[in-house]
């Protein structure tokens, strides 16, 4: 794809596959669920042409990366330290890196610069803020209490049962399902009504992704499996328990936040205050904008590419 190049690197025991194109200061994306460095395909050529070497690995549990089998492989420190290592093997010679993330690359990207701020020059995150977990109930007790039993990080803690469900409702559809899902708000995966209507219900998908965009995220799919990237998912409360010490801890590199007014993340329960009314930069000292992209859904590095493109620059450059 114009140019990107491909490559296999052994990291922290396993192979981890990384996408890449360019040369100059290097940026590390970061993708999320169900995604793939192909979130980020975009940046990649967009930002390349403009000075920077681009770099997407796929995470552990993900297309052409290696996927562990034990779940207490996916904590923030496997995949943490994936990251560490990556950077050590492929940019040696940059003390210090740009790091872009979304969805679960961005509560990655957080914990990436809480644990090693000294490798990070500066963020850009969308969608997921930096939040100081309630230390006085777990994660996954929280979500039951706000949603119930059936949201779908609840519904992922049982190991192989949801990708049952999802092999009934075929890969395809899944994929589509949770790319084209606009509702402000939770989503739901009630047992025998996945998504809330029926697998028949056509899916028109939107101008920013293509039926060969889908082919793609599917091929890799089909192959891997749902399993690595819903692990992340029953690391939740374990990734609680194992990160109390940085209780309290602040985001020490400056920062630039993006979401999607229509992004179901920014409508979870109090977040939007935290967000604007002095939480965000409580915790992230050197936050320095907040951006609230009008009429934008969850998946905005490809609803909004040329844009966000477009912010990532305009911020990194400062630190050139």
């Amino acid at each position: 794809m114009e140019g990107i190049e491909h490559k296999l690197v052994k990291v922290n025991g396993i192979n981890m596959h990384v996408a890449e194109k360019g040369e100059g200061p290097v940026i590390l994306f970061l993708h999320g669920f169900p995604e793939l460095w192909y979130s980020w395909r975009h940046q990649i050529i967009a930002l390349s042409a403009l000075g920077y070497r681009a770099i997407a690995p796929d995470l552990r549990g993900y297309g052409d990366t290696d996927a562990p089998d034990s779940i207490a492989s996916y904590t923030y420190f496997h995949v943490v330290g994936d990251l560490i290592e990556l950077l050590d093997a492929v940019a040696p010679d940059q003390e210090k890196v740009f790091v872009v993330g979304h969805d679960w690359g961005a509560s990655i990207a957080w914990i990436l610069c809480l644990f090693r701020p000294d490798k990070v020059k500066a963020l850009l995150n969308l969608s997921v803020p930096f939040i100081q977990l309630n230390r006085q109930i777990k994660p996954l007790d929280a979500w039951r209490a706000f949603y119930g039993n059936d949201y779908y990080m609840c519904r992922f803690q049982e190991p192989g049962e949801i990708e049952a469900e999802f092999a009934e409702f075929d890969t395809e559809r899944v994929v589509k399902e949770f790319l084209t899902y606009r509702v402000p708000g939770p989503i739901m995966l009630t047992k025998g009504n996945l998504f809330g209507h029926s697998p028949d219900t056509p899916i028109t998908l939107p101008s920013w992704l293509s039926e060969e965009d889908v082919n793609y995220y599917v091929t890799k799919l089909d192959k891997k499996g749902f399993t690595g990237g819903i692990n992340y998912y029953r690391n939740i409360d374990r990734n609680w328990e194992l990160s109390a010490p940085w209780s309290g801890c602040e985001i020490k590199v400056p920062v630039k936040f993006i979401v999607g007014d229509q992004d179901l993340v920014y409508h979870m329960p109090g977040l939007k205050e935290f967000i604007h009314n002095g939480g965000f930069k409580k915790a992230v000292p050197l936050l320095q904008e907040v951006v609230v992209m009008e009429g934008v859904g969850h998946f905005i590095n490809m609803e909004k590419a040329d844009e966000i493109s477009n912010h990532i620059y305009d911020f990194f450059r400062q630190f050139a």
